[in-house]
């Protein structure tokens, strides 16, 4: 059983920043592509970056590129989401979520596991 903990969010001014952390347990996460998505109230859940299972490829949204980073500690199990210079429409639901396949996972359809999600509000 995998499970993935998310924690980090929270309330910030437009332009400051957040770090969001996704604990796994029950898995080696080095076999996991690791993805960070979003859903806003009144919108579907979308991916907003992600990062295969080394480390070595990871892909971004249009609409976060040069702002935020993904990346992942295998020792630790954990991967993170650096977000810089927020925006108010960045304000959403962040989950995490692991897929098996290991690669750089874009489509939501291909993750197997989720976290239960942290609120991150940015405020103008």
């Amino acid at each position: 059983q995998v499970q993935l903990v998310e924690s980090g969010g929270g309330l910030v001014q437009a332009g400051g920043s957040l770090r969001l952390s996704c604990a796994v347990s029950g898995r080696t996460l080095s076999s996991y592509g690791m993805g960070w998505f979003r859903q806003a109230p009144g919108k579907e859940r979308a991916i907003v970056a992600a990062i295969s299972g080394s480390g070595g490829s990871t892909y971004y949204v249009d609409s976060v590129k040069g702002r935020f980073t993904i990346s992942r500690d295998n020792a630790k199990n954990t991967a993170y989401l650096q977000m810089n210079s927020l925006k108010p429409e960045d304000t959403a639901v962040y989950y995490c979520a692991a897929s098996s396949r290991g690669t750089r996972v874009v489509s939501t359809a291909l993750y197997d596991y989720w976290g239960q999600g942290t609120q991150v509000t940015v405020s103008s």
